[in-house]
């Protein structure tokens, strides 16, 4: 599949991958690859990012990302789900966080030998996201994946990655609409 991505496309996930070994996480996920797309420059989803609004809320994506690591992985929607339940995810990240130290949900073990030796694998959200692409190129009529395939296909996937888009005005209409309308979209 990887040889129908565009050199922007294999660059974002060559970062993503990069960005979980930095981090010493077992698996790259669909929130490693959203960083790695508003780490680029000159490419099409860069494009789409900056019309958007979003280039220059980089921090605030990356803290809401790191702050759903922190509860390991779940989205705010979860989270407020869980609690209609009775269920305080902080609570549980605080007891969690007071045993075993601060981060102990994320995933990834901090202050720990690598694991495994080698690379992280593609987690099941960024395997989806990257099958998307795929599907969101196709039904677009184009030849290659790009990055702003990739961006697509992030805004469609249920979860965390597309929670944070979505709460910076990055959702699959106003990414279409940039694509399609030569970027008079900006983000609500």
């Amino acid at each position: 599949m990887f040889e129908r991505f565009t050199k922007d496309a294999r660059e974002v996930v060559k970062e993503a991958v990069a960005r979980a070994e930095r981090e010493r996480a077992r698996t790259v996920d669909a929130g490693h690859l959203l960083l790695a797309l508003l780490d680029r420059e000159a490419s099409h989803g860069s494009f789409v990012l900056a019309a958007l609004g979003v280039t220059g809320r980089r921090e605030s994506v990356a803290r809401a990302l790191a702050e759903a690591r922190r509860r390991a992985g779940l989205s705010q929607a979860e989270t407020e789900a869980l609690a209609g339940l009775g269920i305080d995810v902080a609570e549980i990240v605080a007891r969690v966080e007071e045993v075993h130290g601060a981060g102990a949900m994320a995933g990834s073990p901090k202050g720990k030998a690598w694991w495994g030796g080698g690379r992280p694998s593609f987690g099941r959200d960024a395997k989806t996201v990257l099958e998307k692409s795929l599907r969101v190129a196709l039904a677009r009529r184009d030849r290659s994946i790009g990055d702003q395939h990739l961006l697509l296909a992030l805004t469609t996937f249920p979860g965390v990655a597309a929670e944070v888009l979505a709460d910076h005005g990055v959702t699959y209409q106003s990414v279409t609409r940039v694509l399609d309308g030569g970027g008079e979209a900006r983000a609500g």
